[in-house]
């Protein structure tokens, strides 16, 4: 089962005071790019992997989706979502995503948010999302970046011009990461990029778009601390089709 440490009381309590826990998609800066690489939702049926507060599921039930379905392992991420939500068409469910459980062909887009790098049998996830997809159908997630999930302790090294700079550990070396992000003993699930999209190509999907996302002027000059995401890419963002 993944681990979940969203109902860890110490890592919820401090993942409730991030920004976008407070400002929902606006606070999320990839959000616009996010946002480019999704059809047009009116008349879908859509699953939001790792839901969360249900930012997303709101989002897709106020542009037109017929249906959507939010699953999440904690249970704290679904009672805070179901205490901010009244569209009688989104649904919440609990799921862990490593026994991912959807009936075939029943979904016209799959979305995902920063959840699939705690995810141990990803080529498990993208098989079934295949499957619950029907042909033609998006998939669209963002993830951390191999390259942010694979720093040197402590993370940035200031060089002799007084420069920071992201060394990397072990970046060809696959498998379990252990963090200490608003809690200790955070796992997550190193991969490089050729194999988390080869994955995506063994499981059938077509790739559609690659954004090794990072801020642009306008964002660094609203929120000067993404300055820092300039020097390596905190995430990717990825667009798939069935």
């Amino acid at each position: 089962m993944t681990q979940n440490i969203y109902d860890d009381p110490e890592f919820f309590r401090g993942y409730s005071q991030m920004s976008r826990s407070i400002g929902g998609l606006d606070a999320a800066p990839e959000w616009p790019a996010l946002q480019a690489l999704l059809p047009p939702t009116h008349g879908l049926n859509v699953v939001d992997l790792g839901c969360g507060y249900g930012w997303f599921s709101r989002w897709a039930s106020e542009h037109g989706a017929a249906n959507v379905l939010g699953l999440d392992v904690s249970e704290k991420m679904l009672e805070r979502a179901r205490e901010t939500t009244s569209a009688v068409n989104i649904r919440y469910e609990r799921a862990d995503l490593e026994q991912l459980d959807l009936s075939a062909c029943s979904f016209d887009l799959a979305y995902s948010s920063l959840a699939l790098h705690y995810i141990k049998d990803l080529s498990g996830l993208f098989a079934n999302v295949y499957a619950a997809l029907k042909p033609g159908s998006h998939f669209v997630f963002s993830i951390e970046h191999p390259i942010f999930m694979a720093p040197r302790n402590p993370g940035w090294l200031i060089d002799n011009e007084g420069r920071k700079r992201w060394p990397l550990d072990s970046y060809q070396m696959e498998g379990e990461r252990v963090t200490n992000w608003l809690a200790e003993g955070v796992i997550k699930q190193h991969r490089t990029v050729g194999t988390l999209l080869n994955t995506l190509i063994a499981a059938g999907f077509s790739i559609r778009h690659v954004n090794e996302w990072g801020p642009s002027d306008a964002d660094v000059a609203a929120q000067p601390a993404l300055a820092e995401e300039r020097e390596r890419p905190m995430m990717m963002l990825v667009a798939v089709q069935r």
